[in-house]
């Protein structure tokens, strides 16, 4: 790719930099320029490149690309002596950390900012320095920010992304301004806080005994005191403006904070403390922990599940996901104070949670399920300082697209890449018609914008097909519109969001498949108790019935009359299930299911119960393989491109492991048999992933199954669950 490199500067960055692409071989020569002998000596014997240089002049003949490695505030006199030399069509790039500084420097020695300079910055270091720290590996899994101008050459912009790129570098592109602006908030207002910090207490007179009893905690906020002073000194001055600009908002949080400490505001203390917490965490899940630290071994997980003999014991799956969701919301709507217990601790519940962080609610937990939510009433709510990221969680963009719609401000919701490939437009359209404005991006798919000060006005939405989130999509929008909202069902779905509504005292009128609401009332805190989720508990079911000599017992088990599909599915081809301890608890049916080994038979799957076992359909479909003769189920069509068509995939899965299975236009039918072992991909989907884990125990063979890792989205306590009653179900970390 490059003839010559020539890098100046011979540092950890630099010489990373060299000694990474002389080893990739995509350079026929590296050069390296530095002013110390002994630092030009050390990069030839160490490998780092093949011949070193002191004048900038000899080395750059020729060159094909110049890496400016040298401390910021030196780039100048680089700069101003390479604009005095000839250097042909050779792209200039450099490592510094104040973008905006180098380009200035740029245009005042060429006059112009060259086409072919492309300013970049990688986001490395280590605690080494010098050109003895050179490793080839530095960059790899860590950010590199180019920041290209509207001048800059395409071509030049590509050579250089792809020399970052084989050094394993995740490269982005960004604006210089903003550049400077995440890196002062992120980068250099820490720095800066350190040493003010450890110097404000070296100053004291009781110095020694503050250092003596200083704990870890001290020692790791302030480690990054001991940074080089001169290279950081460098780096406040050429980024003033930025640093300034952060330090200013700092400081009128800190004063906010200090206010509270005299007032002894203990709510606004506990606010900023929770939200500090849970954003360390959830923004760290978001960024896969990349850039300073490995990559979580989750990434690539499988599972390897085994042939086993019969289950048994008592356990409780993991809370409800749909009324964890709906739980958060209207407790972060109400007045005063709801506690929530049994709360499902999984990634997409906790998006709803930090969500709600961002719009300024304080929130306590989740602890062990247990969460306190101090509410801000229906108008309480304040613009998230960014775009509200949601995972993988399509229930949380859903229910808070109609949420945000009515509010004041303007909200984007994004999600990783799976989430960004799921049409919003069951959403989007009866929004639209209420008088929200509602903006996505091709085919109906997030980001999806909601503008705010929109004057919504209630309506008579008849869904033309079955959805409870949709419902609960404008039931949340018609809380803020005008006049009477009203929703009309095709078929009955779940009643999560009416029975939380009437848990919270607002009143809604429902009945003969339709569900009605005024705006103009309040909500009001309470005890919320989530009961077990019945999705989580199909595969239990599934795994007891086709395991000989099973029995399990699940308890405290939510048997809402829009959930219990699958028991009714089940208990049509054979499987012995049986009811105990019914109860209410938090306006929820709750019960016990003791589930026994049974044989089971193919059945043509009544329509009607379709709609009621959605979430189900992947351990139902498990099922049917192990059953006598075949199962067929229709009247699914609007199935089919539900999350990443399960029914094709589950299909496909199951004609892997020697089961006759056809994906027909609205539905499946499957030939129930023996089952082989193999290796499938669940494509991300916890649920088939789950499936085909209790499928394994008719198999003949282990079944590993692939991309396992979104199992922590609805059910992080899976694999645990499973040793306990006896399924064989372990993870396969690969890097």
């Amino acid at each position: 790719m490059v003839g010559r490199l020539v890098v100046v500067g011979l540092g950890l960055i630099g010489g990373s930099f060299a000694k990474g692409i002389r080893e990739s071989g995509l350079c026929r020569e590296v050069v390296g320029v530095d002013l110390d002998p002994l630092s030009r000596r050390q990069a030839v014997a160490l490998g780092v490149v093949d011949r070193c240089e002191e004048d900038l002049a000899v080395a750059c003949q020729g060159a094909d690309v110049i890496q400016l490695a040298v401390p910021i505030l030196a780039m100048e006199k680089v700069l101003a002596r390479l604009a005095l030399l000839d250097l042909g069509n050779a792209i200039l790039t450099d490592v510094g950390s104040a973008k905006g500084n180098v380009v200035r420097a740029a245009c005042q020695a060429f006059g112009a900012m060259p086409p072919r300079f492309v300013p970049g910055h990688p986001i490395a270091g280590s605690e080494q320095s010098g050109v003895e720290a050179s490793n080839a590996e530095l960059f790899r899994r860590h950010k590199v920010i180019l920041t290209p101008l509207p001048e800059t050459d395409d071509d030049a912009l590509s050579v250089v992304h792809r020399l970052w790129a084989a050094l394993g570098a995740d490269v982005e592109h960004m604006r210089v301004e903003r550049h400077d602006e995440v890196l002062a908030a992120t980068s250099h207002l820490p720095h800066l806080l350190a040493f003010n910090l450890v110097d404000s207490l070296a100053k004291r007179n009781e110095n020694l005994e503050i250092f003596r009893y200083a704990a870890g905690g001290f020692r790791d906020f302030t480690r990054i005191a001991g940074s080089d002073p001169v290279m950081w000194h460098d780096i406040f001055l050429a980024n003033r403006e930025a640093v300034l600009r952060t330090l200013d908002t700092y400081r009128s949080d800190l004063d906010a904070l200090r206010e509270a400490v005299e007032a002894g505001d203990g709510h606004q203390l506990l606010g900023v403390f929770t939200r500090a917490r849970m954003a360390r965490e959830h923004f760290g899940k978001i960024l896969a922990r990349r850039a300073y630290v490995e990559p979580p071994v989750t990434a690539n997980l499988s599972f390897v599940a085994s042939p086993a003999g019969a289950l048994r014991g008592s356990i409780r799956v993991p809370g409800d996901k749909s009324i964890s969701h709906r739980a958060i919301i209207l407790g972060s709507l109400a007045e005063g104070t709801t506690e929530i217990d049994g709360l499902l601790e999984g990634e997409d519940a906790l998006a709803t949670l930090q969500a709600f962080r961002d719009m300024g609610v304080v929130i306590e937990g989740p602890q062990h399920g247990r969460v306190t939510i101090h509410g801000v009433g229906l108008h309480g709510l304040k613009s998230a300082p960014g775009p509200i990221y949601l995972g993988s969680s399509g229930t949380s963009m859903r229910l808070l697209a109609g949420l945000l719609a009515a509010q004041s401000f303007d909200s984007t919701l994004t999600g990783n890449a799976m989430l960004s490939r799921r049409s919003m437009s069951a959403v989007a359209g009866p929004l639209r018609a209420m008088g929200a404005g509602v903006e996505t991006a091709g085919e109906g798919c997030p980001p999806l914008t909601l503008r705010g000060g929109r004057r919504l006005v209630g309506q008579l939405y008849e869904a033309p097909t079955a959805s409870a989130l949709v419902k609960s999509c404008l039931l949340l929008a018609g809380l803020y519109a005008e006049g009477r909202t009203t929703v009309i069902e095709p078929v009955a779905t779940r009643d999560h969001t009416e029975r939380l509504l009437e848990g919270f005292g607002y009143p809604i009128e429902r009945g003969d498949g339709r569900v009605s609401l005024e705006s103009g009332h309040r909500l009001r805190g309470t005890r919320i108790a989530v009961p077990a989720d019945i999705s989580s508990a199909a595969f239990f079911l599934v795994a007891a019935s086709i395991a000989e000599g099973s029995e399990l017992l699940l308890e405290h088990v939510g048997i809402n009359p829009g959930r219990t599909g699958i028991l009714d599915i089940l208990r049509l081809m054979g499987a012995d299930i049986v009811l105990e301890n019914r109860r209410q608890v938090g306006g929820e049916p709750v019960a016990d299911l003791r589930v026994r080994a049974a044989p089971l038979s193919g059945i043509e799957v009544p329509e009607a119960l379709v709609p009621l076992a959605l979430d189900e359909l992947p351990a139902l479909f498990v099922a049917a393989a192990c059953a006598r003769g075949r199962t067929v189920l229709r009247g699914a069509g609007h199935l089919r491109g539900r999350d990443g068509d399960r029914i094709q995939i589950m299909a496909e899965g199951l004609q892997a492991l020697g089961v006759r299975a056809e994906a027909t236009a609205d539905g499946i039918s499957i030939e129930g048999g023996a089952l082989s072992g193999g290796d499938l991909d669940a494509r991300g989907d916890h649920r088939i992933a789950m499936a085909f884990s209790v499928a394994a125990l008719r198999a003949e063979a282990p079944i590993r199954i692939r991309d396992c890792a979104n199992v922590a989205t609805s059910f992080p306590n899976f694999l645990a669950l499973c040793a306990q009653v006896g399924l064989s179900v372990a993870q396969e970390e690969q890097s």
